[in-house]
């Protein structure tokens, strides 16, 4: 007992009472204190059991916030969820204001997804036709070579075209030039003046010129006047007067009074044109060459030999067909079927020979007894052109045209 009190009296008793009385506040204000560390110890415990709850009640405000901007940013939430169905029908251009530029770009996305789909089978429209079509247009021939109606190659069309002329030379195996003539000189005047009339009027109408007027210097130096009262009956006279007089001019100064038998020469004479040349070069010189008159125009393309209206091109077009050698025979056997058969007006189809090879069948008289009655010259017993015709001509039963005049 001693013992402890002087231990206690030690630790206090060197600072005397006051000391033992203040340290016995210290003691009892310490108590105080873990008294009040322990009443606040108890309130924390208690602080720890509510703090779940409150951190419940905030997880669940944070994740309603959360869900509201969700909601807000997002198309699919529940009260744009009735804007959803308008939204598809407004235009690509206009978008809802409530949608995000995420929602923008996501209606493209579709968009592009989709458009290789739509865009596939362009390309196989562009390939499959137009290459084919221009493939086959060199194949085929040009505008000169026309097809035939149920579709004729290149060489069908020679083949037809050949046998229609082979065809016309056993018709006409007579058919020669129907201008009378003598010379080169006098068949080159005879053709200037058969533009615009018939040969038989030329024929009618050369004997009294050629009696007067027999060489290019005779009538290179005659009186435009007397001229004109001789060729009167031809029609255009005074042009005609010009052009035979002015031929014969060219000829007397240029070519020493003879007819030039070249193609580019002949040409270069007034009045004298690519037909008028091939005439005098097939007929008096023997040089082939293609006379596209009006009959040899209106046949080709009847024929679908070709559907060029130009005369130089027609000539192109034809010659490819045949070879050279036959042209001037060709220009005779179709000039002589136009003006006999095949008619400008009414053909007499069904008078004709080459019938099964035309294209054009129909467009004429198609009854037979009919058609006989549209037939000219010889094919209707009727005179010819030439007021003296060959001999092979009057062989196979033509007879010569009458003179100026008579009956």
């Amino acid at each position: 007992m001693s013992a402890e009190r002087d231990s206690a009296v030690g630790e206090q008793g060197s600072d005397g009472g006051r000391k033992t009385a203040g340290a016995a506040r210290t003691a009892a204000a310490g108590t105080g204190a873990s008294a009040a560390s322990a009443k606040k110890a108890a309130p924390s415990k208690k602080a720890a059991a509510r703090k779940p709850a409150a951190a419940k009640k905030a997880a669940a405000r944070k994740s309603a916030a959360a869900k509201k901007a969700a909601a807000e940013k997002t198309p699919g939430a529940t009260k744009p969820a009735a804007k959803k169905a308008p939204a598809k029908k407004t235009p690509a251009n206009k978008t809802p204001a409530n949608k995000t530029p995420s929602a923008k770009k996501a209606a493209p996305a579709k968009k592009a997804s989709s458009a290789p789909l739509r865009k596939a089978p362009a390309p196989r429209k562009q390939v499959v036709a137009p290459k084919k079509a221009t493939a086959s247009v060199p194949a085929a021939p040009a505008k000169t070579v026309a097809a035939h109606p149920q579709g004729e190659s290149r060489t069908a069309l020679v083949r037809r075209a050949r046998r229609i002329n082979r065809e016309l030379a056993e018709v006409y195996p007579y058919a020669h030039p129907e201008l009378d003539f003598e010379n080169p000189f006098q068949l080159v005047v005879a053709t200037v003046l058969s533009a615009q009339t018939t040969d038989l009027r030329v024929n009618q109408t050369t004997p009294a010129l050629f009696a007067k007027y027999p060489t290019p210097e005779d009538l290179a130096a005659a009186n435009p006047e007397e001229v004109e009262e001789i060729l009167r009956p031809t029609g255009f006279f005074r042009a005609k007067t010009k052009s035979v007089i002015g031929l014969s001019k060219a000829l007397v100064e240029q070519f020493g009074g003879e007819v030039p038998g070249r193609l580019e020469d002949l040409v270069k004479l007034p009045g004298v044109g690519r037909k008028t040349a091939f005439v005098v070069l097939g007929n008096a010189f023997g040089r082939p060459g293609i006379t596209v008159d009006t009959h040899f125009q209106r046949l080709v393309r009847r024929w679908k030999w070709t559907d060029e209206t130009d005369p130089d091109k027609i000539e192109a077009a034809v010659g490819a067909l045949f070879p050279k050698s036959d042209w001037t025979d060709l220009s005779h056997h179709v000039i002589w079927h136009g003006r006999r058969i095949c008619h400008a007006r009414k053909p007499a189809c069904g008078a004709c020979p080459i019938a099964p090879l035309c294209p054009a069948y129909g467009e004429g008289e198609t009854d037979p007894e009919k058609a006989k009655k549209l037939l000219k010259y010889e094919k209707a017993g009727q005179p010819g052109q030439r007021l003296r015709p060959p001999q092979a001509y009057l062989d196979a039963g033509g007879r010569a045209a009458p003179p100026l005049g008579a009956g």
